[in-house]
């Protein structure tokens, strides 16, 4: 779209840019084409666009990609798109704010991108809200203040580098790619604008817990120039961890690289399983067709040899109804990175069913259960639930939860409808454990 169609698209459509909403309109139809070029969309791609607008990135993408959502605030915009893409069945319109809106619905449509010229008065939220863990974006191309860009992109020891940085950075690998001028929107901005590609943050980071770590970094920049061990919980052996990071005690949060930030929180880590998602050397019960006991083994004797013996899987809901789901970590030896039951874990040998069950919400989720478990329903072992023996227990909990990272990725609570519809779409993403569960719970 050019300058005088984005114009009168406005002035069909009885907007006026506001300030207060950030609305600055694109409208150098080179540059969209441009941005639009740096998804690298496929045939098969879902885009998630947040800010529309008339449409002038949209455009590039109709017709080209499996399906085009667009997320526009403004309900005059969000009415003109609909009535202008209302031909093509693969755009899909929701008058929404991009701050708000429930990313849970993105799931099932994987693989997913993500592309915005984001306001500037929101810009910031709307990423923290959409592309902060979980989410299901496999790449981004983010236009915001160029002074944001810098931010997200900042190294340590610049004045731009910050809590912005490291949130995205742990994260996301973000690279900055041009900058473009005032003279490229309607009405013009006061300040350059940038655009950058997020591309998600594949290893070289050893497992860390998130909230610690946005704990830690919240504190160390709280007072910028103060030395960051005067900024710590009380209790921290700064002494000692600065020693082992390779810095001066009297060093400030913003000189940390990121991997020496992920080091100092996992060094204020307590979590007992904070390094091993598991031991090859576990003492597991081997059990006969009726699971009855017929000796012990190893867990790697175990699962070597496909060998038939016991887990526990719970279902955890909250008071809306929703189900807490796990992404398994990376560092898993079955399923890494998949998504599986709230908690499930193999018994120990001697160990009860139930017991096992309480024993994995306390170490997986932090959720210790003072009511006795609802048995849902008894799986027999075969392929699909790795030769396993299962019993599933239903629970209640609508507190927070908190997980070893070397056990779990991260957790989020789901709508059944929302699942439901996930598997169907996506049934890799999932363990097969989980799916002969959640097959199981939708029989009974």
């Amino acid at each position: 779209m050019t300058g005088r169609e984005i114009k009168d698209a406005l002035d069909r459509a009885g907007v006026l840019p506001s300030k207060q909403l950030g609305q600055n309109f694109l409208i150098d139809p080179n540059m969209a084409r441009w941005i639009v070029s740096q998804l690298e969309a496929s045939a098969e791609d879902v885009i998630v666009e947040v800010g529309p607008g008339t449409g002038s990135l949209s455009e590039h993408l109709v017709g080209k990609v499996r399906r085009l959502i667009l997320i526009e605030f403004d309900a005059r915009l969000a009415a003109a798109l609909v009535e202008r893409f209302r031909d093509e069945p693969s755009v899909e319109v929701h008058h929404a704010d991009g701050v708000k809106f429930d990313g849970r619905q993105l799931f099932k449509h994987r693989p997913v991108k993500f592309l915005g010229n984001l306001p500037y008065s929101c810009g910031g939220a709307i990423l923290k809200n959409l592309l902060s863990r979980p989410h299901p974006f496999e790449r981004a191309v983010v236009m915001l203040q160029k002074e944001v860009i810098d931010r997200l992109a900042a190294k340590p020891g610049t004045k731009d580098f910050g809590v912005l940085s490291l949130r995205t950075q742990a994260d996301w690998v973000v690279e900055p790619q041009r900058t473009v001028p005032p003279e490229a929107f309607y009405p013009r901005p006061k300040i350059d604008s940038g655009v950058a590609i997020l591309r998600p943050r594949t290893g070289g980071l050893p497992p860390f817990d998130h909230r610690l770590f946005d704990e830690l970094i919240r504190r160390g920049f709280a007072q910028r120039r103060k030395q960051l061990g005067k900024q710590l919980p009380a209790g921290t052996a700064w002494q000692e961890i600065a020693a082992g990071l390779g810095v001066a005690p009297t060093v400030r949060g913003e000189e940390l690289t990121l991997e020496q930030w992920v080091g100092l929180t996992r060094a204020c880590d307590a979590h007992p399983l904070k390094d091993l998602p598991q031991e090859s050397g576990e003492i597991f019960d081997v059990v006969d067709e009726n699971d009855a006991v017929i000796g012990q083994k190893t867990r790697s004797e175990v699962h070597a040899g496909n060998l038939w013996h016991r887990a526990a899987h719970v279902f955890v809901f909250n008071k809306r109804g929703d189900l807490l789901l796990q992404q398994r970590s990376l560092f898993k030896d079955v399923h890494p990175g998949v998504w599986g039951s709230s908690v499930s874990g193999h018994l120990d040998a001697g160990e009860e069913y139930a017991a096992a069950a309480v024993r994995e919400l306390d170490e997986e989720m932090g959720i210790r259960m003072e009511q006795e478990l609802e048995e849902i329903a008894r799986i027999a072992p075969g392929e699909a639930t790795g030769w396993e023996h299962v019993r599933l227990y239903r629970a209640s909990h609508s507190g927070s939860v908190r997980f070893p990272a070397a056990e779990v990725s991260a957790a989020a609570w789901f709508p059944l409808v929302e699942i439901e519809a996930w598997i169907a779409a996506r049934p890799e993403d999932f363990s097969s454990g989980f799916l002969a569960c959640w097959k199981t719970y939708q029989s009974v």
